[in-house]
């Protein structure tokens, strides 16, 4: 398609430049058939009036000039197929450019259709793209969801795995095409409260078990849009103090854990992987986790328990979720043997 888009441009750059040249051998020829009675630029205007097909005047005397008309048929017939030329180049390059695009968003929208489990973020900012970048660290496929098609090719040009849909994130339609109903998770990160409400609203009745996180500007609507559908609400002005604070009170700590965001090549992070019912029953040694060397068991979530650092003989129980800090890799490799 881009090869094709290629040869019309170039196309219309030689029939152009044909086009120029014409118009200069045409109104020296004027001028030299004239005798040179008259002056260039009357020259160059009869070669305009011929080649546009006016229909003024002769500005140059040619009725008793046979030549001279002979002349004139030439650059008219040859100036009519240049101008045909151009104006056929010109069409195809528009047309070309909207099924380019047309071809180009049916394209993404198709891939999005095949994706499942990822992770859709409605409206496209700079918390946005913290997010896309954090769960393209952790190779987690995204789906970007914004109005602007300016704001979506920009964000996607930093990370072309990164798919994306154009529309309104509040529209259910939209939220269809970025395969709402096989997503594990969508993220509502406008800066309007109001939007991030109905966005959430839309997602759980498009899918229920879906995970929705939304972005709260005003503290008093995190109950609005908890009651909308949202599973967990984050102020980033709140986040912002407590950053604050604990590079304060525990830097090291702080320090630690901007070392684990921001090394790529270890890529660690604290995840989580909920245990398959098969292993219910037996104990945490049979995971094997030991055979992980990047991977460190923290906790187990159970029944809404903690236990944190569990022993090699602790039972596990159904529901039970490990808490660790693993590589994309290895977590890949453990949700496989867990079937998750």
């Amino acid at each position: 398609m881009f090869k094709k888009y290629l040869k019309i441009y170039r196309n219309l750059v030689i029939s152009i430049v044909a086009m120029v040249i014409l118009i200069v051998i045409a109104s020296f020829g004027y001028w030299l058939i004239a005798g040179r009675e008259y002056s260039f630029f009357d020259a160059f205007y009869m070669t305009i009036i011929t080649l546009t097909t006016i229909g003024y005047g002769e500005i140059i005397d040619l009725s008793n000039n046979p030549p001279g008309r002979v002349f004139t048929v030439i650059i008219a017939l040859t100036g009519i197929a240049l101008l045909t030329y151009i104006l056929t180049n010109i069409t195809a390059i528009i047309v070309e450019g909207k099924l380019t695009d047309s071809l180009r968003r049916r394209r993404m929208e198709n891939k999005v259709q095949k994706s499942k489990g990822h992770y859709i973020i409605c409206g496209v900012g700079g918390v946005a793209m913290h997010i896309a970048n954090e769960l393209c660290a952790t190779e987690r496929q995204v789906v970007l969801v914004d109005i602007n098609l300016a704001t979506l090719e920009k964000a996607a040009n930093g990370h072309p795995e990164v798919l994306f849909i154009e529309g309104d994130a509040t529209d259910n339609s939209i939220l269809t095409k970025a395969g709402i109903e096989r997503a594990a998770g969508i993220f509502a990160t406008t800066d309007d409260d109001n939007q991030n409400l109905v966005i959430s609203l839309t997602a759980k009745q498009l899918n229920r078990n879906v995970r929705v996180v939304a972005r709260c500007t005003d503290i008093k609507n995190q109950e609005k849009l908890k009651k909308a559908g949202a599973d967990a609400i984050v102020s980033p002005t709140h986040i912002g103090g407590l950053r604050m604070s604990s590079e304060m009170v525990r830097p090291t700590v702080v320090s630690f854990l901007d070392i684990m965001l921001r090394d790529l090549s270890a890529q660690l992070r604290v995840e989580e992987i909920q245990i398959s019912d098969k292993y219910v029953g037996k104990e945490i040694t049979s995971l094997n986790i030991k055979k992980f060397p990047s991977t460190l068991l923290l906790a187990v979530r159970s029944a809404g328990k903690w236990i944190y650092n569990p022993a090699e003989n602790y039972v596990i129980k159904s529901g039970d979720t490990l808490i660790l800090m693993t590589n994309p890799q290895e977590r890949h490799a453990l949700e496989e043997i867990m079937n998750i």
